[in-house]
């Protein structure tokens, strides 16, 4: 609990990956990489519940062997089709059923193993603390926007009209992207959006490159295994 804010974390893990079969459960280092998510939730003293939502049955049994609460979801709710935010509304509606007063909902997508407690707690602090609706974790553009193109038949022209593409990178405006290693949101927002995670008055924290990548396929495991071997040779 934070400021009177009661904050519940949930970790989505659907069993279909099809870009890496079962990659939520695959080993990082010594431990699934799901555990990574759930044990910076637990390790935020703020953070009241950590919940995995999921729909199989073996990554229901690793997430209770790492101390997180296993709330079973529909198949229709697994589906490659199924939005998370779907996800997050239909287990608040549940979580608020059986009399949780959730406040405060935190995601923590399984595939960001190495967010940091203080990234987490940043992120929920702008939410808690009254300065925002929803907040999440930014980390630098892999392709600055100005260097983008789009290409019409075999002509090609720049994404952002009057953009120089040519400039050198320190010339560039600074540009950021979505990490997807930590949103806060209120539950009440949450239920009154669409489709966006992002929502209200809206804020933003960084994170460097290192502690942002993203799992979706076998080139970021090995990506993520590099950093793990580096980091344990430093």
């Amino acid at each position: 609990m934070l400021n009177g804010n009661r904050i519940v974390a949930v970790v989505p893990a659907r069993g279909g990956s099809k870009s890496v079969p079962r990659k939520n459960i695959r080993p990082l280092g010594d431990k699934p990489l799901i555990a990574w998510s759930i044990e910076v939730g637990r390790q935020v003293p703020e953070i009241d519940r950590v919940i995995v939502s999921t729909e199989d049955a073996e990554i229901a049994e690793i997430s209770h062997r790492y101390s997180a609460e296993v709330y079973l979801r529909s198949e229709e709710l697994a589906t490659d089709h199924a939005l998370v935010i779907d996800v997050l509304t239909d287990l608040v509606h549940r979580l608020r059923a059986e009399g949780e007063a959730i406040d405060i909902l935190v995601l923590l997508e399984p595939t960001c193993p190495f967010r940091s407690v203080e990234d987490v707690l940043g992120c929920v602090k702008l939410v808690a603390n009254g300065d925002c609706d929803s907040a999440a974790t930014f980390t630098d553009a892999e392709l600055n926007p100005h260097r983008a193109w789009k290409i019409d038949g075999h002509t090609p022209e720049v994404f952002i009209p009057g953009a120089v593409p040519w400039l050198p990178r320190q010339q560039l405006p600074e540009a950021y992207q979505l990490n997807g290693a930590v949103y806060a949101v209120r539950t009440d927002g949450l239920l009154g959006s669409s489709q966006s995670m992002l929502f209200g008055r809206a804020g933003a924290l960084k994170m460097p490159r290192i502690r942002s990548i993203d799992i979706n396929d076998t080139i970021d495991m090995i990506v993520a295994q590099s950093v793990l071997a580096m980091e344990s040779n430093a």
